[in-house]
């Protein structure tokens, strides 16, 4: 079977329909191939991972992915889906051989975890949720082309993987990539065409519409965007049609999700005893977090006590006695219900603000030390966060050991979320798929406003520490995180923010709620994350809990999410509306400047010698790119001036006839050294020491005199030749030097 999608470049506020053709093609065993966008996708089945109960080798161009899918029995005692996603990067894809000691892959890096995670969101809400047999889909990255990024190919190899196993699901589903160069979208760009280009998004959809939503962008506006999450649905309803040929080739049925016969007659005795106190308990507006749930939990103690009172045989006992957390469960759907209800029916939400109310907030700058180069404090109803910005130096850039073609980082975002922060104890270990996915989405939100590094070359660190959570904790981080860097003195292009928008679908009814709280993360469908400036969107992700939504409602709550996210950025300008003039004393001052990248190798020297005799002497660390730039830490702005003196003297072309005035360094029987420029030394042989002849250099110059010289001559060796004959020593001058162009002003 041969798939085509005509075009590449589809202008942007252009809807042509996606065209499909279908070739026949003879093929061999299980091998298929689909022509997608140009690209030739090669499937393979039935001959890898025999045992898995579905395995697809997903390949297009040197890109290679095996995908599986296993199902295990289930799981009694789970009250949960256990669905595990894992992403699997080996360096040999790209033939490299790992660094460290071992020279093994250890921890999954970042990027691993990021790519695992967004295989996970778009699968999840499509199993059903009464299944409990465990179940694990694993994508191995065996080779990876530049030209195709592995990701999107590993989610909807997921959704092959899974039809293939024959596990109940609600798919296919499948997910591409949107570009935008210039005013065209691309599918399925390169990474050299998304870093060029003003939009990263990643569209994953089911036949019931868009289930998943992961994106960046350089301040695009909503309607933009909402054509780009438009563009790649179409797309991705053509690789669903190839996933049911595909299936219909092979022969294979696609295990319908039949749900197993449900007793509600625990679900009816609750409802039925519990109604009228869980309805008047949500409609208690002025009831806090700790308050409405200390409520819930008496009435749930109540029921359980009504329950045990129950004499003889009755079928309400029997069915809490098999299944302790049934009870738990139950009692939380009718409180879902109930409120979800409520919202529909009455517009009002439990804290009692209306459907597009932002929670009160609160914003303050500079609340720690300044030995912390920048602080913030931003809080949201319930949602605290606090945010730290460090200022480093070039070597302070974070290597990056995985298979993204980008070798460093220079802005980083962490976010911890400790338990206290919803008031519970566990262990504090590392960082968990949700902190590493958070912290990710913070940080795609500031990169379009961070300034370039020929005007603020430092590396950047944030963190941010949820102190308090009760819903949309990420977007807290986006708000802290610019206060804070503001607070450091980072002038950023425009300030960001950024709000959690939520859903209630029943039917054909459906609400769409501002700035969501914690519990209607948990009983809504939707949580969809819209961060960005005042001119446009920096970062969207948006998360389903049911199987897919038109783009029509998507439109809506990104256009909702625009009012809010101005109302938050005018209270956060509120607490400090630009950078701080002066860096906090604690950070290091930076001069950057550009030198020939040719004389790279003067200034570093032998071995290294001279560069570190310069940073010895001036006390500074020094940092030099391959394209030229220099950038010179110290926190002495003297000693950082010197510094750059020196290696603007090492580099500065001197040509012959010109004038300088210099020290004499070294006396040598035959001539002397003269320091003509920071760092560089031209010689006087003795014949050149006077007109008239001279029996020992000492007779005319000595160790440290100060002397006017002019350059005689520069050898085939780059050696300068100097000379004393016919100078005046009283009218000496220096030849201007250059003047730097610093990239972060001294202060």
């Amino acid at each position: 079977m041969l798939l085509k999608i005509i075009p590449q470049y589809v202008p942007i506020k252009c809807k042509n329909k996606v065209s499909i053709e279908y070739i026949n093609q003879k093929v061999e065993g299980q091998n298929k191939s689909i022509t997608f966008d140009g690209r030739e996708i090669r499937l393979t089945t039935g001959l890898y991972a025999p045992q898995a109960n579905g395995a697809i080798m997903i390949e297009c161009g040197d890109t290679s992915l095996l995908v599986t899918a296993t199902k295990t029995t289930k799981k009694e005692s789970a009250d949960f889906l256990p669905l595990i996603c894992d992403y699997e990067e080996k360096l040999y894809a790209a033939g490299r051989i790992p660094g460290g000691f071992m020279r093994r892959e250890g921890r999954p890096p970042e990027r691993a975890t990021l790519i695992a995670r967004l295989i996970d969101r778009p699968m999840r809400p499509l199993f059903p949720s009464w299944i409990r047999d465990e179940i694990q889909i694993v994508a191995s990255c065996l080779s990876l082309d530049e030209r195709v990024p592995a990701d999107v190919l590993a989610v909807t190899g997921a959704s092959f993987a899974t039809l293939l196993a024959e596990i109940p699901f609600y798919g296919p589903m499948a997910a591409v990539r949107v570009g935008l160069l210039g005013d065209d979208f691309i599918l399925n760009p390169s990474y050299r065409e998304i870093e060029k280009g003003d939009l990263d998004i990643v569209v994953a959809g089911s036949p019931d519409g868009v289930v998943m939503v992961e994106a960046g962008a350089n301040q695009l506006s909503e309607q933009d965007t909402i054509e780009a999450i438009d563009f790649g649905y179409e797309a991705v309803t053509e690789l669903i049609k190839a996933q049911e040929s595909l299936l219909k080739e092979l022969g294979i049925k696609q295990a319908k999700p039949t749900a197993p016969k449900v007793d509600d007659t625990l679900f009816k005795f609750i409802e039925k005893s519990c109604t009228k106190k869980i309805n008047e308990t949500l409609k208690k507006f002025d009831f806090s977090k700790e308050e409405r749930d200390l409520e819930l939990e008496k009435i749930k103690k109540d029921l359980a006590t009504s329950i045990e009172s129950l004499k003889g045989d009755n079928p309400v006992k029997e069915i809490i006695s098999e299944n302790e957390n049934q009870l738990s469960s139950e009692f939380k759907s009718l409180t879902k219900k109930l409120m979800r209800s409520q919202i529909l029916e009455e517009g009002k939400r439990v804290d009692g603000r209306d459907l597009d109310e932002v929670r009160k907030i609160s914003a303050a700058a500079g609340i720690l030390p300044k030995r912390v180069h920048g602080s913030a404090l931003f809080q949201r109803g319930l949602t605290q966060v606090l945010s730290t910005t460090t200022l480093g130096t070039p070597s302070d850039a974070q290597e990056m050991d995985d298979l993204n073609p980008s070798t460093e980082k220079t802005y980083i975002h962490h976010y911890n979320f400790p338990p206290y922060s919803v008031g519970e104890t566990r262990p504090m270990r590392t960082p968990g798929r949700r902190e590493i996915g958070h912290g990710a989405l913070a940080e795609r939100a500031i990169i379009p406003v961070l300034p370039g590094k020929e005007t603020f070359p430092y590396v950047l660190r944030v963190v941010s520490e949820v102190l308090s959570s009760n819903g949309s904790t990420s977007m807290g981080s986006v708000c802290g995180s610019t206060l804070s860097l503001l607070d450091a003195g980072v002038p950023l292009k425009a300030p960001v923010s950024g709000t959690a928008m939520g859903l209630i679908k029943e039917g054909k009814e459906v609400r769409i709620l501002t700035d969501i709280q914690g519990i209607e993360d948990f009983l809504g469908d939707m949580d969809f994350k819209v961060a960005g400036t005042e001119k446009g969107i920096t970062a969207l992700q948006m998360d389903m809990k049911i199987t897919g939504l038109p783009v029509k409602i998507i439109a809506e709550a990104i256009n909702k999410a625009l009012p809010a996210r101005i109302h938050i950025l005018k209270k956060m300008q509120d607490a400090i509306d630009k950078p701080q003039e002066a860096l906090s004393p604690h950070a290091p001052r930076l001069l950057s400047f550009r030198i020939d990248p040719e004389l790279i190798g003067t200034v570093i020297g032998p071995g290294g010698r001279t560069i570190k005799g310069i940073t010895e002497r001036t006390n500074t660390k020094i940092d030099i790119e391959d394209g030229g730039i220099v950038t010179i830490a110290s926190h002495d702005g003297a000693a950082a001036e010197e510094a750059q003196k020196i290696i603007e003297g090492l580099t500065r072309k001197v040509h012959e006839g010109e004038i300088f005035s210099g020290v004499v360094t070294r006396i040598i029987p035959i001539g002397a050294f003269v320091e003509i420029l920071p760092g560089k030394e031209g010689m006087i042989h003795i014949s050149q020491l006077s007109e008239a002849r001279v029996e020992r250099v000492e007779d005319v110059v000595r160790q440290g005199d100060d002397v006017t010289v002019r350059v005689r001559e520069i050898d085939s060796r780059g050696r300068i030749n100097l000379t004393l004959r016919g100078v005046s020593q009283n009218n000496g001058m220096n030849y201007p030097e250059p003047t730097p162009t610093p990239v972060a002003p001294l202060t």
